[in-house]
């Protein structure tokens, strides 16, 4: 649970989401913040928390953050009325009371000067760790060694035979002597080098501040009564054949100067305000950060979203302890992702593809991980790992829209889902990541039980095999056989949002049936 402020500062907020990711942004706030009054509409949460506001800015599941203004009910316009009529009823409706709008701005310019702290606070911890670093660079770098020699035994654990290991990660072995021999050379030039890397740490204070946690925003305001603002508006359903954003935006601007003695600032203002109007409610929030939430600063290489990835892990339950296997890493997001919350588990990513290992350390490095999140190259097809030897498989299986592939995903996945369920255990959970196509035809496959719970399942799945794709339907009969069996119990079914496409989650737990 988050560190709380005082009761007497319940702040009302409001988050961006991406369509599908409500319902997991919504148990995020409240399980991290204690929040109340949690309500959802799509693509926003709204909640009322008391917690410290690097903690608000620190969700997972959010695009945007803001600070709720006003929410109304749904502004009803006719297309028949004076444009005179159509700004004067809208600005009664947006603009109310003068009160609340001072109270909101003055909450905010708090709420910008506890992150400017929480970032000052960061900034002074860097410097210092700038320091002992520059006193114990010999130090560390023996640490390191026996860190990274540790991290390979653990790595170990997770197969059965040495020899396997050896074999599947030879390249990683070569390239760690290598490394040691290079460290071995330059530790005098390191030591030479560590009051030089101090400096440029604190001189680039900014950059790094900037880097870590992109929460920066325009400092707390001297006073209400002098801010430059802007209106960001969106418009959807009806009321868009009315009016349009940019003439609700003039209408506010002048609504605003007029009431508060604002000044409107297109390039450089202080104070942004952004409007949703939609057939369904009207809500109004001032953002509390300039980049999303959802850009994280311990990505270096970006590849699934982020805050997906974070909902793939968050289903997979992961307990203190558990052994957590991506079998098609990619660049790694859902390892350090998974990593990032749960630091008492252990990760192992998987991957056949040498371009994409690469950049999936690159990134363990970038998010120091590499205690916890260990790589391999192998096929998912046939994974060097002992039955039932992990706890949990997440896994965003390639779509070959983002990254072109050579696999045909449609005949794979029979024997892709096969190695995944033997490596689970008992009571392990499987999470994937489909498209639609693969989706309908993994449904397929994994045939529903009979019995009381199995036939709600049969009729919650009925008329899926309409959308296989023709090519599903040629799969061998030795593949369906194979599945007809499986011991993967299904749990639920989430349609996500990937941009251009959508994406479907699907959890399974193993059984021993």
């Amino acid at each position: 649970m988050a560190e709380m402020s005082d009761k007497e500062s319940v702040v009302r907020f409001f988050c961006t989401a991406g369509n599908g990711m409500e319902p997991f942004l919504a148990e995020e706030v409240k399980r991290k913040l204690g929040a109340e009054e949690v309500y959802q509409i799509p693509g926003k949460v709204l909640f009322s928390s008391s917690a410290r506001i690097y903690n608000v800015c620190d969700l997972k599941a959010a695009e945007r953050l803001f600070l709720l203004l006003k929410k109304d009910s749904p502004i009803k316009m006719s297309s028949y009325n004076s444009p005179e009529r159509n700004s004067s009823f809208l600005q009664s409706r947006l603009l109310g009371d003068r009160c609340q709008w001072i109270g909101t701005v003055m909450t905010w310019s708090r709420l910008q000067g506890e992150l400017k702290a929480s970032r000052n606070a960061v900034r002074m911890s860097m410097t210092q760790g700038a320091r002992e670093k520059g006193r114990g660079s010999k130090r560390q770098s023996e640490e390191g060694e026996l860190c990274h020699q540790d991290s390979r035994k653990r790595a170990c654990e997770f197969t059965s035979d040495d020899s396997d290991v050896k074999r599947l990660s030879g390249r990683e072995q070569r390239r760690h002597a290598t490394e040691v021999e290079k460290e071995d050379s330059n530790r005098e030039l390191e030591e030479v080098c560590a009051v030089d890397s101090q400096k440029e740490l604190e001189g680039n204070a900014e950059r790094c501040k900037k880097d870590m946690d992109g929460l920066e925003n325009d400092p707390p305001l001297e006073s209400v009564e002098k801010v430059s603002f802007r209106i960001n508006c969106k418009c959807s359903g009806s009321l868009s054949r009315c009016i349009t954003a940019q003439e609700v935006s003039k209408v506010m601007g002048i609504g605003l100067s007029q009431m508060l003695g604002w000044k409107a600032d297109l390039k450089n203002p202080k104070l942004e305000i952004n409007v949703y109007l939609s057939d369904d409610y009207c809500l109004l929030g001032i953002p509390l950060t300039r980049s999303p939430l959802a850009n994280r600063s311990y990505i270096k290489t970006t590849g699934l979203r982020s805050t997906i990835a974070w909902a793939m892990a968050s289903l997979a339950q992961i307990q203190p302890g558990f052994r957590v296997l991506d079998p098609m890493c990619g660049v790694g997001t859902i390892l350090i992702e998974a990593a990032k919350e749960h630091e008492a588990a252990c990760f192992l990513g998987v991957d056949v593809d040498d371009g994409q290992l690469l950049k999936a350390e690159e990134n363990i490095a970038f998010a120091e991980l590499w205690s916890r999140a260990h790589l391999l190259k192998a096929s998912s097809l046939v994974l060097p790992l002992p039955s039932a030897s992990v706890d949990a498989v997440v896994c965003d299986l390639p779509f070959g829209r983002k990254f072109s592939t050579r696999e045909n995903m449609a005949e794979k996945l029979p024997l892709i889902l096969r190695e995944m369920e033997r490596v689970l255990c008992v009571g392990g959970t499987l999470v994937v990541l489909l498209s639609p196509q693969l989706s309908c035809l993994l449904k397929k496959l994994l045939q529903t039980r009979t019995g009381p719970k199995g036939n709600e399942e049969a009729e919650s799945h009925a008329g899926i095999n309409n959308c296989l794709p023709s090519s599903s339907e040629k799969q061998s009969s030795s593949s369906q056989e194979a599945l007809n069996f499986s011991t993967l119990r299904h749990q639920s079914t989430q349609r996500v949002s990937l941009g251009l496409i959508d994406g479907l989650i699907h959890k399974y737990i193993k059984t021993l049936d």
